[in-house]
């Protein structure tokens, strides 16, 4: 019993998650949320993901309303939704937009909504 109480064990990685409530909007995740590369068009909305940013757009992410969002390869979700909010997408917006990343095998998380 006490090799047993003596044994180091490392805390396995939480599985990625996004819960999101479709009636408002609310994005739930934990920090394993990651993207890959993907483009996603939705009405006035255009989210692209690449691996580099083109040497004139600027930061991370370019926001203009009913233009462009350009986010890095690896950036986490968080930072997408928040770029999204900034231009006003709607809660019915985020959801098509993460089912569309989800479809893509661009999201790498279990996608829930409620």
């Amino acid at each position: 019993i006490s090799r047993v109480e003596n044994l180091q064990v490392a805390a396995a990685q939480p599985i990625a998650r996004v819960i999101i409530n479709a009636r408002t909007g609310s994005v739930v995740m934990n920090q394993s949320v990651r993207l890959d590369d993907c483009a996603v068009a939705h009405g006035n909305l255009t989210l692209v993901v690449s691996a580099e940013v083109a040497a004139n757009a600027g930061d991370a992410a370019k926001i203009d309303k009913g233009s462009l969002v350009h986010m890095k390869r690896g950036v986490a979700l968080g930072d997408v939704v928040k770029a999204l909010n900034s231009i006003g997408a709607s809660p019915q917006d985020m959801l098509a937009i993460l089912q569309a990343m989800k479809s893509a095998g661009a999201l790498r998380a279990e996608l829930e909504i409620i």
